[in-house]
């Protein structure tokens, strides 16, 4: 099977106020939302989960109810873990209740507060991670990318025709990440943000899928904005 596993465990300290940025409501909806609708639009796609913390899982549910109610035949909505892994990982722990582990199983995961990702985006993913096992959307690097390993001074400039930004989604063989992920100390797991880095660090091949730079992550207020004006674009077209 082939899931998409939305991650809506963060709380939004860089936004600001008390509520998690992927529930701040644009244009009648809340964030959250969109992105649940993209993958739910995608028919490969044959399971959303959606991990989400705890004390907002019947919020989710509601939310989804609400919004995009067929979507529900195909959505569940699960506690997620304390670090972005244990998410991942709470996932594939959910698939695996459901008997539906296996060694085909691909996971799709995507940040929940990215919802301009596209269909392209999400069938490429599913592709790759079929063909490699892994894969991560990202977009050529338009800037100079400076390394600091004192961040005081300049200790090295890649070259920028190789260098990329990482987006999502990132999707993988759900029984191969696993593997890898249990395989690794407590000192790497600690230090592991991102999942397609489990696969770098073991030496294994992480396929590349072209993103787009409208596909971009909601991290302060003034992103609102600028998502406001992409939304009404899509309106209109």
């Amino acid at each position: 099977m082939v899931y998409g596993v939305i991650l809506a465990g963060g709380i939004g300290s860089r936004m600001g106020g008390n509520k998690p940025k992927q529930y701040i409501t644009i244009k009648n909806k809340p964030i959250i939302v969109y992105t649940v609708e993209k993958f739910f639009a995608v028919p490969d796609i044959e399971k959303i989960i959606v991990l989400c913390p705890a004390q907002w899982v019947g919020h989710t549910k509601n939310l989804i109810e609400k919004h995009i109610a067929p979507a529900l035949d195909k959505t569940v909505v699960v506690e997620g873990g304390h670090t972005r892994n244990e998410t991942i990982m709470n996932a594939i722990k959910y698939i695996e209740s459901e008997g539906n582990l296996d060694e085909d199983t691909i996971i799709v995961t995507h940040d929940s507060i990215r919802p301009f990702v596209t269909g392209r985006i999400i069938e490429e993913n599913i592709k790759y991670a079929k063909e490699y096992g892994a894969c991560d959307t990202v977009v050529a690097a338009t800037d100079t990318i400076v390394e600091s390993a004192d961040n005081t001074v300049i200790s090295n400039i890649p070259d920028r025709s190789k260098m990329y930004q990482g987006q999502t989604p990132q999707s993988f063989n759900a029984m191969k990440l696993r593997k890898i992920y249990e395989a690794l100390t407590e000192e790497e797991k600690n230090i592991l943000t991102d999942a397609a880095n489990i696969f770098v660090i073991k030496g294994e091949p992480v396929a590349l899928v072209s993103g787009e730079t409208f596909n971009m992550k909601i991290t302060y207020p003034y992103d609102l904005r600028v998502v406001k004006s992409l939304l009404e674009d899509e309106e209109d077209d």
